[in-house]
């Protein structure tokens, strides 16, 4: 059995209404990806009116340092228009899709997507080719 590491700052992140500075969230990230988890939950393409503390997640990218590191980038999206925009970025491994089992919850936080599609796109898989190609979800 192979257990996988993620660790997830976007998580916590998100729910704080203090902006909190790029460079600042560069830095603490820049420190995470020194531990080497598997995998690091990053960012988020998800709107900005949905996660304001993400809006910067472009800027923060562009401030992580990432020649020392194995763990792999996850990004969340919510839709296709998200997809795209986090598929430009070659640094970037995973997209996650965020699912609940909480049906009023998913509803709330992924209007206009049929939940019951592919959830997570890694780099490489059928599925994260299909998204370059503007075929997400299906």
């Amino acid at each position: 059995m192979q257990i996988k590491l993620t660790e997830c700052p976007r998580d916590a992140m998100q729910g704080l209404d203090a902006f909190i500075p790029t460079e600042l969230k560069a830095k603490y990230i820049n420190a995470i990806l020194k531990v080497g988890f598997d995998v690091v939950d990053f960012g988020s393409f998800v709107s900005h009116m949905a996660i304001p503390q993400l809006k910067d997640t472009v800027d923060v990218l562009n401030l992580l340092d990432l020649s020392e590191t194995k763990s792999k980038l996850l990004t969340i999206v919510a839709n296709e228009r998200g997809a795209s925009e986090a598929v430009a970025f070659e640094s970037i491994d995973i997209l996650g899709f965020p699912f609940s089992v909480s049906e009023k919850f998913q509803l709330r936080n992924t209007k206009n997507v049929d939940c019951k599609k592919n959830i997570v796109f890694e780099k490489g898989t059928p599925r994260y080719k299909k998204t370059l190609k503007g075929t997400v979800f299906s």
